[in-house]
């Protein structure tokens, strides 16, 4: 069998270890954030023969503790409750009450929940794998908003197809992307309710697609099948559903260097803007110092941005990788409006994976160049709790409650839109005046609604009302107008581009102003489309790697 050759970027320093904290003080690529998109790049680099070192800012969890914290917390809606927080390196909080770390300069809220430990985020996200579609990266050119993509579909296609083998990917054949390959798995099982609605929605020729997952169908990569747990967030509890903490844990098993409570606090670059270094503090803020030939920022779109922005110098003083004024700006995630109501038929939401299935015929269309596209879940989870809450909140108690419990809970099903947002240069993340307890500048935001989006809105909201009709629905309770909530598919804000003028890095991540210094991250789209950005930021990511092999190469 013919070898494929490893390669060596620069090993001669890989082993220096600093004395005071026993941790590499160089590595042929130092990566950015533990996070699904990092660990998947070190991982890749690692194993084609780069010493690689991750620098974390947050700390080790494993999937027992964040079990046990699930299951003890009062708050089984709050999906942030069983995540540690650190205060060296401090993330958004929202309940009970608010942390502030965020700061909002409005006009109107934005609020991301996003965590900071190895691994990241997709500790407890819904796992939705989408591709995007090849019409989502010619929006500009076919529909006249938003912008182009520096590449086309087939160019990113073989590395969404990488991305859906290491994470073990399952889906339907007609979801609607183009694919050279088959899925690596079929999909979930499909639940209960997802059938009721596909049998009612047939025939007005409304098809429900079952959601494209990164959830296993079947026993892969040494991980169980998924058995139907209604919890996928905040913590799928047999990893049946792929994370960043599993992607950390592939990294260092191919021999990266991980290195957690390492708050990566400046960029440091030498006399050509070439990146020579990256600082840390550990939680007691004492300072390190990392070398490497190449960087990877692989942090999310705020936390990228803010680190570019708190790392400005004498000769870049608006920060690294600015010199196009638009790091941080063009912020989008996906707007999301809802209805709930009763069906006719009992659909006992919450067997089964919580999103199990969706509507997508609404993700493109001439109409886009008047009103935002958009894609319709359909929530599986179990009302027990939200009709528990109602009911007491109206005074019901005793043998009444359990009767009203089991009628409302057999019956009531929501709906949530997943709305596009165009880049808008208004939306934006800056440095605010405000501290966190490392004395770093917290992050500041500026977030507004569209028309685009309000019409948008509108057609879902017609759309609703005719789902709700076929299934039989009563009791219609819509979200209230112009109130959205978003999704944590943080995207935009460190733009690529062919143009260095308008964007902050080019097609392989690779930033404008500095040539070793790249981008891994959903922050890099230049569009949010109208489905989660997870699958496209890893497949970007690959691509990143590749070009980085390729040209040690």
């Amino acid at each position: 069998m013919r070898r494929t050759p490893r390669v060596r970027l620069r090993s001669s320093h890989s082993q220096n270890m600093s004395s005071e904290t026993n941790a590499p003080s160089s590595a042929d690529v130092v990566v950015i954030g533990s996070g699904i998109i990092g660990s998947l790049v070190a991982h890749k680099l690692a194993r084609q023969g780069a010493s690689v070192l991750i620098l974390e800012s947050g700390p080790r969890v494993t999937r027992e503790q964040i079990v046990a914290g699930f299951r003890n917390s009062p708050r089984k809606n709050d999906f942030m409750s069983p995540y540690p927080f650190s205060s060296w390196s401090p993330h958004p909080v929202y309940k009970p009450t608010k942390n502030d770390y965020i700061v909002q300069n409005g006009p109107y809220p934005y609020e991301p929940e996003y965590i900071r430990i190895v691994g990241g985020t997709t500790w407890h996200w819904a796992a939705q794998a989408w591709r995007i579609l090849p019409n989502d990266l010619r929006l500009k050119t076919l529909y006249g908003v938003g912008r182009d993509w520096p590449m086309s579909y087939e160019e990113l296609e073989p590395f969404y197809y990488e991305a859906e083998v290491k994470m073990g990917v399952s889906g339907a054949p007609d979801n609607g992307s183009p694919r050279s390959k088959p899925f690596p798995m079929q999909p979930v099982t499909e639940s209960y309710l997802e059938q009721r609605f596909r049998e009612r929605l047939a025939p007005a020729g409304i098809a429900v697609v079952t959601n494209t997952t990164a959830r296993n169908s079947r026993t892969y990569d040494g991980r169980p099948a998924c058995c139907g747990n209604n919890n996928c967030m905040p913590i799928c509890p047999i990893d049946a559903q792929y994370h960043g903490g599993l992607a950390a844990d592939a990294a260092e098993a191919a021999g990266v260097k991980l290195i957690p409570n390492a708050v990566v606090y400046r960029i440091e670059h030498d006399a050509s803007g070439k990146i020579a270094a990256v600082h840390y503090y550990t939680p007691e803020k004492a300072s390190h110092r990392v070398t490497a030939k190449t960087f990877v920022l692989a942090a999310n779109g705020i936390e990228s941005p803010r680190l570019l922005l708190m790392s400005a110098s004498d000769k870049f003083r608006n920060g690294l990788a600015n010199s196009s004024g638009t790091v941080g700006q063009n912020l989008m995630d996906h707007p999301s409006n809802g209805l709930t109501f009763d069906a006719e038929d009992e659909v006992w939401a919450g067997r089964g994976p919580m999103s199990p299935s969706s509507i997508q015929l609404m993700r493109d269309g001439a109409f886009r160049s008047e009103h935002a596209a958009f894609r319709v879940d359909i929530s599986n989870s179990s009302q027990v709790l939200a009709v528990t809450q109602d009911l007491i909140a109206k005074g019901v108690y005793g043998p009444e409650l359990g009767k009203q419990l089991r009628e409302r809970a057999a019956h009531q099903v929501s709906l949530k839109n997943v709305l596009e947002i165009l880049p808008d240069r208004r939306n934006r993340l800056y440095l605010s005046d405000k501290k966190d307890a490392l004395g770093l500048p917290r992050p500041a935001v500026e977030y507004r609604m569209s028309d685009y989006v309000e019409k948008g809105m509108q057609a879902s909201k017609a759309f609703y009302i005719k789902v709700a009709g076929l299934m039989g629905g009563t009791n219609l309770r819509h979200s209230p107008d112009g109130v959205y909530s978003n999704n944590q598919h943080i995207t935009g804000t460190l733009s690529m581009g062919h143009d260095a003028s308008d964007s902050v890095c080019d097609a392989w991540g690779r930033t404008h102003d500095h040539e070793n210094l790249f981008l891994a991250s959903t922050g890099v789209m230049p569009t949010a489309a109208t489905v989660n950005s997870t699958l496209t930021g890893a497949a970007l990511a690959l691509r990143t790697a590749e070009q980085i092999l390729k040209e040690a190469r």
